[in-house]
């Protein structure tokens, strides 16, 4: 869970919600990086889904003096749902649901995700066109940071947070119902699974660590080729199974 540190915090801002929402409360839940115990220093978030029974116009104007404090403290607005729409969205948010029930602690109430259905199919499509839209804006990325090695280094390492993120659906649309939560072994878990070369992501991840040492510009650029093909490789497990189905 996250750390000790910050367990007055959450403790505050559970207290807080519940006067301010009273009994139309039904869930504050943590989810992400934090939750997972995936953190990268002080750059994770502590990420919030907070379910009210209704929500209108009014009940989020009340929620805007908790939300200040917690703004305060560095971490982003809460995602606000109805308990229905939970239950309704499944279809529209299946990677985003999957995430959030992966990786979450239930901080006051009820478990939203504990009886979510989430269609393979509805999984599968989102899965893709996340990943793809991701590959297109990495490509255009590339154009500016090509530039600098500081840059293109930056730039690999902060899309691979955004992929591993996705590879947990990969993994789990070929037949690995609980993938790991863990980026780095999210990574491995699904090079190992649709036969890609680890060794760029690899490469990549070391990127990150502190002492790394920074790769020539001749190295970064075939770095960043290999990297890109192995995502791009991994895009097409994805779409294979949609073929696979026809």
């Amino acid at each position: 869970m996250a750390k000790s540190v910050a367990r007055e915090a959450f403790n505050y801002l559970v207290d807080d919600l519940r006067k301010t929402h009273g009994d139309n409360l039904a869930s504050i839940v943590l989810y992400g990086s934090a939750a997972a115990g995936d953190q990268v220093g002080t750059e994770s978030d502590y990420n919030l889904l907070i379910a009210l029974n209704r929500i209108t116009p009014e009940d989020l104007r009340l929620s805007q003096a908790p939300m200040r404090e917690w703004q305060r403290l560095g971490h982003p607005l809460a995602v606000y749902f109805t308990v229905e729409e939970l239950r309704d969205a499944a279809d529209v948010f299946p990677v985003e649901f999957h995430q959030m029930r992966r990786a979450r602690v239930v901080l006051f109430g009820d478990d939203p995700f504990a009886s979510l259905t989430i269609s393979d199919e509805n999984l599968r499509h989102q899965t893709e066109y996340e990943l793809r839209s991701k590959l297109i804006q990495l490509r255009r990325l590339y154009i500016p940071a090509s530039v600098s090695v500081d840059k293109l280094c930056e730039l690999m390492s902060d899309s691979l947070t955004s992929f591993a993120t996705l590879f947990a659906p990969v993994l789990m649309l070929h037949g690995e119902p609980d993938p790991p939560v863990l980026k780095r072994e999210l990574v491995s878990a699904t090079a190992r699974r649709l036969g890609v070369d680890a060794a760029p992501f690899e490469r990549v991840f070391a990127l990150r660590e502190r002492g790394a040492v920074q790769p020539s510009e001749r190295e970064a650029h075939e770095l960043f080729t290999a990297y890109l093909t192995e995502i791009e490789r991994v895009i097409e497990a994805v779409d294979e199974l949609k073929l696979n189905a026809a």
